[in-house]
C-alpha cells in the first residue's frame, strides 16, 4: 500500500483523516463495548494489551505525516464504518504501509495482522510502528499466470469448494501455503486485501490472495459472515478473480476503486449449492 505525495492543495484531505482518526479514539475508546481502553501488542502466540499510546501515535503520525493514503476517504470510510460495528475483531490486511497504524488504530482491543511481501519494507515500517503486528510472507505465483490459473484450478480437486483448504494445499496453486501459523489458526472477520503487487508480469498478484480470502471466508465456524474488502478492482484481474471467488451476490457495497463482500460460511448458503460453487 504505497503513498503518494501530499501537496497543500491536499490539506483537508489530511484534516479528513485526522477526523476519522480522532472520532475512532473517541468511539472505540469511550463508546464502543468491551474494549477496554487496549490494543493489542506482543506476539502472535501471546497477545498481551497496553493503554492507548497507539492511538495517540497514530494522531501524531498523521497530523505531522507529508503523506496520505492510497485508498480515498471515501473508500476508507467503508471499512472503517464496518470496524466501528464490529471491533473487537480479528482483522486480516494484505499489504503494509503508513496506513496500517491508522488500521491498527480502529481495531483496539482486537487482533490486526498485516501480511507483507517485501522484508526490507516491513524493517521499514516497524522502526516507525513497533506495535503494529506485520510478518514477511512469500508467494508462488506470477501476475503472467493469472489467466492460466483461472482456467486450470478448475481441474485440481484440491482447490474445488468442497474440498478447499490453505494450510499445506500444494496442489492448488491458488492456496496460500506459506503463511504465518498465526493466519491459519484464526478466523478472520475482516479481510483486505490491498496487496501483494499486482501492477506487472513478474509480480505476484492477487490471484492467491483472493483465493485464499474466499477460502477462509467459506470455512468459518463463527457466526456471522466474513467481511472482504478488495482494492483496485478497476484492474482486469482483481475484478475476474474478485466475479469468480468472492462473488457479486455477495457484494455489500463499494466506492471508487474498492469493493466490500459480505461472505457466509459455505454450510449457511442460501442458494443451496453448499459446497459445489463459490457463487
Amino acid at each position: 500500500m504505497n503513498l503518494r505525495p501530499f501537496p497543500d492543495r491536499k490539506i483537508s484531505i489530511a484534516f479528513s483523516f485526522l477526523a476519522l482518526i480522532g472520532g475512532g479514539f473517541v468511539i472505540f475508546t469511550f463508546l464502543g463495548d468491551n474494549t477496554s481502553k487496549l490494543v493489542c501488542t506482543g506476539t502472535f502466540g501471546n497477545f498481551q494489551s497496553t493503554a492507548v499510546p497507539m492511538q495517540l501515535r497514530a494522531i501524531l503520525h498523521y497530523a505531522t505525516s507529508k503523506t496520505v493514503p492510497q485508498q480515498s476517504l471515501a473508500e476508507i470510510s467503508i471499512s472503517f464504518n464496518v470496524l466501528k460495528s464490529i471491533s473487537p475483531c480479528n482483522f486480516l490486511v494484505f499489504g503494509l504501509g503508513h496506513d496500517s497504524l491508522m488500521w491498527a488504530t480502529f481495531n483496539p482491543g482486537g487482533v490486526t495482522l498485516f501480511l507483507e511481501e517485501d522484508p526490507k519494507w516491513v524493517q521499514t515500517v516497524l522502526k516507525d510502528a513497533p506495535d503494529l503486528k506485520a510478518a514477511h510472507v512469500k508467494y508462488r505465483t506470477q501476475l503472467q499466470q493469472a489467466d492460466d490459473l483461472m482456467k486450470t484450478y478448475r481441474l485440481e480437486p484440491e482447490c474445488s469448494p468442497a474440498k478447499s483448504y490453505i494450510r499445506g494445499n500444494t496442489r492448488c496453486r491458488l492456496a496460500l501455503t506459506g503463511l504465518p501459523d498465526a493466519v491459519y489458526d484464526k478466523e478472520w472477520d475482516m479481510i483486505m486485501i490491498d496487496a501483494p503487487k499486482g501492477y506487472y508480469a513478474e509480480a505476484p498478484g492477487r490471484m492467491g490472495a483472493i483465493y485464499s480470502a474466499a477460502v477462509m471466508a467459506r470455512n468459518r465456524k463463527k457466526s456471522g459472515v466474513t467481511h472482504v474488502f478488495l482494492h483496485d478492482v478497476d484492474r482486469k484481474v482483481e475484478k475476474a478473480y474478485a466475479e469468480e471467488f468472492l462473488c457479486r451476490k455477495y457484494l455489500k457495497d463499494g466506492t471508487g476503486r474498492l469493493w466490500h463482500f459480505e461472505i457466509p460460511a459455505a454450510g449457511n448458503a442460501t442458494d443451496g449449492k453448499g459446497g459445489d460453487s463459490f457463487c
